[in-house]
């Protein structure tokens, strides 16, 4: 499928607490390969399944030609917040000093329900948080 439309700052999607996933199933698998579409595009870092009008808990990273996706994220951060100039998808246009740690990671499992680590710092630890 297609990459899918990013909801817009004003969505009410944007604003509602996502649900873990429970299970793995066609449904979200379909999700999964429409959160790496839409995430190819340039441009893009991370997409969060939310963007995507999707309440559950999946994102998709595209850094330094590093594609992947990872469900239930628990994420974990170090280091001292600096300011850095970001800007978001669903506010298209507007980048602000945004304050994020210099290393993240987050722990989650796959489309077979293997744990998975992903970490990083620079664009990276910014796509995570």
């Amino acid at each position: 499928m297609p990459e899918r439309p990013i909801r817009l700052f004003g969505d009410p999607v944007l604003k509602t607490v996502s649900a873990p996933v429970e299970q793995v199933d066609d449904r979200v698998r379909s999700l999964v390969t429409d959160l790496l579409d839409s995430v190819r595009l340039p441009g893009r870092a991370g997409v969060a399944a939310s963007q995507i009008g999707v309440n559950v808990r999946a994102f998709s990273y595209n850094v330094d030609g590093e594609v992947g996706y990872i469900l239930n994220p628990e994420l974990e951060v170090t280091g001292e917040k600096e300011l850095i100039d970001e800007g978001c998808l669903s506010v298209p246009g507007l980048w602000h000093k945004t304050p994020r740690h210099p290393f993240a990671k987050v722990r989650g499992i796959d489309l077979d329900g293997n744990e998975i680590e992903l970490s990083g710092t620079g664009l990276m630890a910014q796509a995570l948080q």
